[in-house]
């Protein structure tokens, strides 16, 4: 339901708010007046379909405002304290799991997190970003847009239910004089009405039904398009003459449907869900807690796993070699130690096994990275020979995956060239700062470890 949002369409997406404006008060109001002035049989509204209205409008009105202002997330640079250097990082416990860094903030990038490329800021739990509000979807918005379009439906059956009784009325009085009945004027005021009432109730139906969906499991849009696109790779490589290659991850954060719906909205109070004047959750200002960390459902064999490798970096990471990432295979990284010593004897371990391959590979062996990258190559050839793939290009003819609805990353308002980015790669050492690079490392041995 997120349209494309490319250079072409930018333009029109200036007009959206004011679309919604006038839609809103076109359908609240002018179908007022039309029935309290205009003859269809029915009377004009009673004082309870009037009062019942209103309020419905006020609600609307109400939580489409706070959509389209409520900050939807920013994470604070963390305090220096939290921010390891060469000097404190030998007492210091190793990154959380899924550690990725942004260039563009030049900050962490927690889980769940997205750079939106309208907001111009990563943005705590981003769903994606809708041209109809001109905000993000995200941790702190997610209640108020929820409840938006639960009032705008609400109001749009209402809205439809007057319109049908005035319908219903005139067909069985079709056989009468026209004289007797409303105007022509009226009747085409009722039509236009009837047909963007229920286009407006179509359309936001849809809407509101994959909301609650992802609302329920806990996923947002843009963890979908990631979901099927996994499916995508693990199903074509068993289709593959040498079998499965690629370890399925599961969505770890569907922790059942209450925590699920409580987590998104703030609160376990039920009533305050679809309050209108109700909060939601927040970023936590110390790096922990909301916005940060999420617990997961323990069904992956370690945490850290989502999102599953995109295709495209799939040269690095089916070899699980090379410089610590996010890879499937990779024994170690992506979990959690219980102190500085055990994360340090495992570093030393996988130095230990680095070095030692390197040593097997004999007159091969190059100088660090070069080779480990050429053995990915080779072995990324192996893995995934034969098995045909749409991942160069995408359903639009331009590079990158779509998924069955013809969607991409930027679709959702993610910045695509960072996501590329995400992956924890010698690539774009040089823009990141030292201090961020022995804390993804986990570099936590002494001096001259």
């Amino acid at each position: 339901m997120t349209p494309p949002t490319g250079p072409s369409t930018r333009g029109l997406q200036l007009l959206a708010i004011p679309a919604v404006v006038f839609l809103i008060s076109f359908q609240g109001y002018y179908t007022q007046y039309l029935f309290n002035t205009s003859s269809f049989g029915t009377g004009p509204l009673t004082t309870l379909q009037t009062i019942t209205f209103n309020i419905l409008l006020l609600c609307v009105w109400y939580t489409y405002y706070k959509s389209c202002t409520v900050c939807p997330g920013r994470y604070p640079p963390l305090p220096p304290s939290t921010s390891p250097s060469p000097s404190t990082t030998s007492s210091r416990l190793p990154p959380p799991p899924n550690q990725r860094y942004c260039r563009k903030c030049t900050l962490p990038k927690p889980p769940r997190a997205h750079h939106c490329r309208h907001c111009g800021r990563c943005i705590p739990k981003m769903d994606h970003h809708c041209p109809w509000t001109g905000n993000c979807v995200s941790l702190q918005t997610f209640p108020y847009f929820l409840r938006f379009l639960t009032y705008a439906n609400l109001a749009l059956g209402t809205e439809a239910y007057l319109i049908s009784l005035r319908a219903r009325v005139l067909w069985s009085e079709r056989h009468l004089p026209s004289y007797l009945g409303p105007s022509l004027g009226s009747l085409i005021s009722l039509a236009v009405l009837g047909l963007l009432c229920g286009g407006t109730m179509l359309a936001l139906g849809i809407l509101w039904g994959t909301t609650v969906k992802g609302w329920v499991c806990n996923q947002t849009m843009i963890e979908g398009w990631e979901a099927e696109r996994h499916e995508v790779l693990v199903e074509r490589c068993r289709r593959s003459s040498g079998g499965e290659r690629v370890e399925e991850v599961e969505f770890p954060y569907d922790i059942g449907f209450f925590e699920n719906m409580s987590q998104a909205m703030g609160t376990r109070n039920v009533f305050k869900w679809l309050w209108p004047f109700a909060g939601g959750p927040t970023v936590g200002e110390d790096g922990k807690g909301t916005g940060w960390e999420w617990e997961e459902n323990g069904f992956n064999p370690r945490k850290g796993m989502w999102p599953p490798l995109d295709p495209e970096k799939a040269r690095r990471a089916a070899a699980g070699v090379g410089w610590p990432g996010r890879g499937v295979e990779r024994e170690g990284w992506g979990q959690e130690w219980e102190s500085p010593e055990e994360a340090k004897r495992a570093f030393e371990e996988r130095q230990r096994e680095d070095w030692e391959r390197r040593k097997e590979r004999g007159n091969r062996w190059k100088s660090g990275i070069v080779a480990e990258l050429e053995e990915e190559d080779e072995l990324y050839d192996v893995e995934y020979e034969g098995v045909e793939s749409d991942y160069e290009e995408g359903m639009d003819g331009e590079p990158g995956w779509t998924n069955s609805d013809g969607d991409r990353l930027r679709d959702y308002g993610v910045d695509e060239d960072l996501e590329d980015e995400d992956i924890i790669s010698i690539d774009a050492d040089d823009d990141i700062p030292l201090g961020e690079l022995l804390r993804r490392r986990k570099v936590v041995g002494t001096d001259g470890g």
